[in-house]
């Protein structure tokens, strides 16, 4: 049987998502808490990989077991088990094969900015203050996104990937009160993409760089003409999306 989880996460005191020596991930975390509830080795394939310190809105993970299991009553022992800083959402079943990271449709990721000196969000969101930022410019750039499907000059330079190629659906800044929130939506993401994006459209933001200037800088695929990586405790993991037929009713 193949279920998939649901997943939220607070991502500062984690090396990332994905499992590795001498480190702790969320990942491992899950896997530990399946394995004990399970009393057998359980294994789980995540929809993707996020740094040390972003955290997820949602994120989902798919894993196999050899008899059904009750839904609610194992979210319920799942939580029991693993660290507070990880909750698990749901569980649902799917049909055999379907994939958690290659059926995923889309995925969404925010990006916070405080624009004045907050102690309570100092793990969630990336301060910046004493700025003023062309949110005009910024969101005339972000539309120039949807234009473009290769973004390697927001992916990191050593990266095993066989292309650089994706859609952007959405891409777009809000400010509310002292908060800027970057919003982008794309079938898939390359490595520090999010990060490296938003710090090229805070160069535009300052007036460092001008809209046709960011443009030759998605058309060069060259990382070291855009922007800074912005720090990753600011990135958030929000949605992903896959076709309803894969669950099962």
């Amino acid at each position: 049987m193949r279920y998939f989880i649901e997943i939220a996460y607070k991502g500062t005191n984690f090396h990332g998502w994905q499992k590795q020596p001498n480190a702790n991930s969320i990942q491992e975390e899950i896997e530990k808490a399946l394995t004990i509830l399970f009393r057998n080795p359980i294994s789980i394939v995540g929809a993707g990989r996020t740094d040390a310190g972003v955290h997820a809105k949602q994120l989902f993970a798919h894993f196999d077991t050899t008899s059904p299991i009750d839904l609610k009553e194992t979210t319920y022992r799942l939580n029991a088990l693993v660290p507070k800083s990880i909750v698990i959402q749901g569980i649902y079943s799917v049909i055999p094969n379907a994939h958690a990271r290659f059926d995923a449709i889309s995925r969404s990721y925010e990006y916070h900015i405080c624009l004045k000196n907050n102690p309570f969000i100092l793990d969630t969101s990336w301060q910046v203050t004493h700025k003023q930022f062309d949110l005009t410019k910024m969101n005339q750039a972000a539309g120039i996104l949807l234009k473009h499907t290769d973004f390697k000059a927001f992916s990191k330079s050593k990266t095993d990937v066989k292309t650089y190629l994706c859609t952007i659906e959405t891409a777009y800044w809000e400010k509310s009160d002292d908060s800027l929130i970057f919003y982008i939506t794309a079938n898939r993401f390359l490595r520090n993409m999010v990060r490296a994006i938003v710090g090229t459209l805070l160069d535009l933001g300052l007036h460092k760089i001008s809209l046709a200037e960011f443009e030759q800088i998605v058309e060069s695929r060259d990382r070291s003409k855009s922007g800074l990586s912005v720090p990753a405790k600011g990135l958030f993991l929000t949605k992903i999306s896959y076709p309803h037929h894969i669950f099962n009713p």
